[in-house]
């Protein structure tokens, strides 16, 4: 089978030179790519002279990035980012040096109409990054109306999500990408020319809900304030606002600022002795970057760098990631 043009696009990693320099690599240091996606970040700490280790959950980014990994020495691990520390334990890894996270779905997810994530193409309806489990057409044919909504609003921050949930439980089944794209632009009034597509935000919560990304994220993040040794780094990518809230929260709450703390990762009480020092400030794509990566417009990076402090609660990843 001829493979798609679109199934041919490459990885352009975002922010790479600000998250090196977040990372300020000494040679002989071990460092974690916890989203290793086409290998660019992993790629260029290796060539920095790290130890890589580089985790990912897609069965697609593991098979292909064999190649890059064996050129460069890294580590390639399949498995969820929230599994760092027991994964690495096994490879005897107890402490790292640095760790990086792209958030999101990448590029080659996005642009291959086989994995249903975008509405540009037809595709099935799929969404899945470990392709198993609950995809986005198993969710909206089986949920109800109510669930549905919720998922809109919350991980898309639809206003009219109840009208949404409503039009897709008319038009049941769903089964590819274009079906449920129609159904949403039909819902919303969609014009050609209209700045943004309404099925954006849709598919966006969608594809978090199916995937679990926030929860995902929240548990990654408790990991490397494990992992981390004193004076390690932390550089975290985020594309849109849920995502940053989230960082940003944590990074407050761990280095001694009123960040609260959420259902998945508790408060850190008054007591505590901050594990991360004042992170630095946030960072965005500077014009070159968007002229050459269009998608780095939404991007952000924040760092902090590790203390010597304990962390003071069992990690939630611990916990059953359906908990």
């Amino acid at each position: 089978m001829t493979v798609p043009a679109t199934d041919l696009a490459p990885h352009i990693p975002v922010l790479l030179a600000e998250v090196l320099d977040a990372l300020a690599i000494t040679p002989g240091e071990v460092h974690v790519d916890g989203t290793f996606g086409a290998g660019g970040y992993a790629s260029a700490m290796a060539m920095a002279h790290a130890q890589v280790f580089a985790f990912d959950r897609d069965p697609d980014a593991i098979r292909e990035g064999q190649a890059v990994a064996e050129a460069h020495g890294i580590t390639l691990i399949a498995g969820e980012f929230s599994r760092m520390v027991e994964l690495l334990a096994e490879r005897g890894i107890e402490k790292v040096s640095g760790i990086t996270l792209d958030i999101g779905v990448s590029s080659m997810q996005l642009d291959r109409p086989t994995r249903g994530f975008s509405f540009q193409a037809d595709g099935p309806l799929l969404m899945t990054m470990s392709q198993d489990g609950m995809s986005a057409a198993d969710f909206l044919n089986t949920a109800s109306e109510e669930d549905i909504a919720n998922v809109l609003y919350r991980y898309g921050e639809e206003p009219r999500s109840r009208r949404v949930a409503r039009a897709i439980v008319d038009a049941r089944p769903l089964e590819r990408t274009g079906q449920l794209a129609h159904v949403v632009r039909r819902a919303l009034g969609h014009k050609p020319h209209d700045k943004k597509d309404p099925a954006t935000r849709a598919f966006q919560a969608i594809r978090i809900h199916v995937n679990r990304e926030l929860e995902e994220l929240e548990r990654a993040l408790e990991a490397a304030e494990a992992l981390l040794e004193e004076g390690g780094r932390l550089a975290v990518v985020t594309f849109h606002s849920l995502e940053d809230r989230i960082v940003k929260q944590f990074l407050r709450n761990r280095s001694g600022g009123d960040g609260g703390g959420s259902r998945h990762m508790p408060e850190k009480r008054a007591a505590d002795a901050p594990t991360f020092a004042k992170p630095a400030k946030a960072v965005r794509a500077g014009e070159a970057e968007l002229a050459r990566n269009p998608r780095a417009r939404s991007a952000t990076l924040r760092s902090a760098i590790r203390t010597s402090a304990p962390i003071a609660s069992p990690l939630s990843s611990a916990r059953s990631p359906r908990s």
